[in-house]
């Protein structure tokens, strides 16, 4: 699954404990040009996008080969993307612009995880 389901935002909002949210995104590209129109997705958001929504990206990298896993469950990219809130996040995913320039993630990807997490404190 690579788009994001209204339902599925719907009941993002409907847990939200408050406060802001860090996105998981795992991401597996298409073999043919998959990564270079993930890029060309990025750089259409632009600063516009991601300080209407205060998107700020906490980790970007490469994933490399997994230590523990079941075969299928390697993924190419690993994000972290923080939100002020899980509404700020839901109100990106409703803007024109950014619908526009989320073709280019679908056309980019063959899967993803995105998925909502919750600071914890006293753990670490």
């Amino acid at each position: 699954m690579i788009e994001v389901d209204e339902r599925a935002v719907d009941a993002m909002l409907a847990e939200d404990p408050g406060g802001p949210v860090v996105m998981l995104n795992l991401l597996r590209f298409r073999p043919d040009g998959g990564r270079d129109s993930y890029r060309r997705y990025a750089e259409a958001l632009g600063p516009a996008i991601n300080a209407r929504y205060g998107v700020q990206v906490e980790y970007l990298g490469d994933a490399g080969r997994a230590l523990v896993a079941e075969d299928g469950q390697a993924w190419d990219m690993v994000l972290l993307v923080r939100y002020p809130s899980r509404q700020a996040f839901a109100d990106m995913l409703r803007d024109p612009e950014y619908r526009t320039a989320s073709r280019l993630r679908s056309e980019a990807l063959v899967e993803s995880v995105l998925q909502p997490t919750v600071p914890l404190s006293g753990l670490v």
